[in-house]
């Protein structure tokens, strides 16, 4: 990191950290990641020279990671082994929705394909709509001919606008009807200790860094919630995570959502970008109904399943539960468990469907 792009993010996070005390002063939900996101991203479109330090984004997952593992008791890891066939039907709600969801931008936008190679108008439109990690849709779409650049600005989109939302929503809600708090889905360490600190910073990092070397997902979040639960379950309670630590993880992953936005970002295809805004808004609205649906069925609060099948990410829907205490354990559950099953069956989904469509 070169001297200039050092104080490019030391402006940046200042910049973030500014959002964050107004964002206090105005109560607004999850404060320490709207604030940085949206300055960060409004900023970036206006031609503002925003930087987000990757060792920065890769600390605030490795928090968040250890942090959201510390839901995981034994006892709720009994309650989220039982709800595994909530969990299933909520992997292939996602994996349907999200092909309808890129078969509707294939009719939408046939005429602006027409110029494509054959096939990567269908691969675009596929990896675009996909519920998944956006790095990984991009490198799947990349491999099929697919404009990239329209496959990585449909997720940024996506999760922008579901993180925007959701949290007013939930806070919306929680303000005028109340959201019962289930004492259930509380952390276990309830206080910090400072050595038990140490050994879960080790502990996480040693998780992270082994899924880091195996290449898999989103290491930094991936391991480091892995080890955090694997040692709550076992009934290992080191410490917990410090407030200020789980604030500052909030603010760098703020910023590194909202440096994705550039000026020419909004040059892009603005057709494109606004029928994936609109097909998001629906995936949002039809979560609301299968949430409901699955707290019905399940038992559990409709807000905890809404977020659980939300189409965002893993770490922003967990940081949305665990800052409005609404089931940490059961959200994380859900969500990791849909990218798992979305990483490993988009790309066998994307040649099947595309065998069945050459042979019809």
């Amino acid at each position: 990191m070169n001297f200039r792009h050092l104080i490019r993010v030391v402006l940046t996070l200042l910049a973030a950290w500014l959002a964050v005390q107004l964002c206090l002063w105005l109560r607004t939900p999850i404060p320490w990641m709207l604030g940085p996101l949206l300055v960060t991203a409004v900023a970036s479109v206006m031609g503002a020279p925003t930087r987000s330090a990757t060792p920065l984004r890769n600390a605030g997952q490795w928090v968040i990671g250890a942090a959201l593992g510390l839901y995981f008791t034994p006892q709720v890891g009994a309650l989220v082994v039982s709800l595994w066939w909530a969990i299933a039907l909520a992997v292939v709600w996602a994996l349907a929705m999200g092909a309808i969801f890129g078969g509707w931008l294939q009719r939408q936008h046939a005429v602006d394909f027409e110029q494509l190679p054959p096939g990567a108008g269908r691969a675009t439109c596929y990896f675009a709509s996909a519920i998944g990690g956006a790095s990984e849709m991009t490198l799947l779409a990349e491999r099929h001919g697919a404009r990239t650049d329209l496959v990585a600005a449909s997720h940024s989109v996506r999760l922008v606008i579901v993180v925007l939302s959701v949290p007013f929503a939930m806070q919306w809600v929680q303000s005028h009807w109340g959201l019962t708090i289930d004492t259930r889905l509380l952390p276990g360490a309830g206080a910090v200790n400072w050595l038990g600190l140490l050994w879960l910073a080790l502990a996480t990092a040693a998780g992270a860094l082994v899924m880091a070397g195996f290449k898999r997902a989103n290491p930094w979040f991936m391991g480091a919630l892995l080890a955090s639960m694997g040692l709550t379950l076992s009934g290992v309670e080191w410490s917990t995570i410090p407030t200020f630590l789980s604030n500052a993880a909030q603010l760098v992953i703020g910023v590194s959502l909202g440096v994705r936005f550039r000026r020419e970002f909004v040059h892009t295809a603005p057709r494109w970008l606004l029928s994936v805004g609109l097909g998001t808004v629906g995936m949002l609205l039809l979560s609301v109904v299968f949430g409901q649906c699955l707290a019905w069925a399940t038992g559990l609060q409709a807000a905890t399943l809404i977020l659980g099948t939300a189409p965002g990410g893993i770490a922003e829907m967990a940081i949305t539960a665990k800052v409005l205490q609404l089931g940490v354990p059961v959200v994380t559950a859900f969500q990791v468990c849909r990218l798992v099953a979305v990483l490993m069956l988009v790309g066998p989904m994307f040649q099947w469907l595309g065998q069945g469509q050459k042979a019809a």
